[in-house]
């Protein structure tokens, strides 16, 4: 019997519905028998691509962003506080999380996750890669070997390739998931992948 296929979740860091799906992504998938491939995409290629800007530099939705990820917050009961830099180049965020990848899977995950919860919870600025070396310490890595890695020329390749990947499957925006091949957009969309699991489509 052929194993169900994982998820594929793209998200950028710098996204806030992107940081809701990822607390909840693995869980999800985990109750039908399904894992998670994660892939750190940079919204701003896509966004230049289609020409636009982030939404949260765009007159009048940048304020109904505002409210809307706060009420969102509350809605999924996870901590929220807004960050000072805003939105954040996640460059150095993806970079770690390709390098960490290709050693083990699940600490890159790990990674990810602790990256979202320093921007999100904490309101830190993780655009950097002393920054990123700092989140990453703190679930036990090793800071001077992450950053020589995240300037190797594969790790650029691979979030280049990822971001390019993703936009030729029609991803344009951050949390993009794909259900074997069906792709939801937005956190909000979670209760429509769940469903879609449990019932294979509609």
């Amino acid at each position: 019997m052929t194993a169900a296929r994982p998820l594929d979740f793209y998200f950028d860091f710098a996204s806030p519905y992107g940081y809701f799906a990822a607390m909840a992504i693995d869980e999800l998938a985990a109750r039908h028998g399904r894992a998670v491939a994660w892939h750190p995409i940079l919204l701003g290629a896509v966004f230049k691509s289609t020409g636009v800007t982030a939404t949260v530099l765009r007159p009048l939705q940048g304020d109904y962003l505002r409210h809307d990820v706060m009420r969102s917050a509350r809605y999924y009961g996870l901590p929220l506080v807004w960050p000072q830099v805003m939105p954040i180049n996640a460059v150095a965020s993806s970079r770690a999380y390709y390098w960490t990848a290709t050693r083990d899977v699940g600490l890159a995950r790990s990674l990810a996750k602790a990256l979202y919860r320093a921007h999100w919870q904490e309101g830190r600025d993780i655009s950097g890669m002393d920054a990123v070396a700092d989140v990453a310490t703190g679930i036990g890595m090793d800071a001077d070997s992450l950053k020589a890695g995240m300037q190797e020329p594969a790790v650029k390749d691979a979030l280049r390739v990822a971001t390019d990947a993703a936009m030729a499957r029609g991803v344009f925006g951050s949390p993009f998931i794909f259900v074997d091949g069906e792709g939801f957009w937005g956190a909000d969309r979670l209760v429509q992948v769940e469903r879609w699991l449990a019932q294979g489509g509609w």
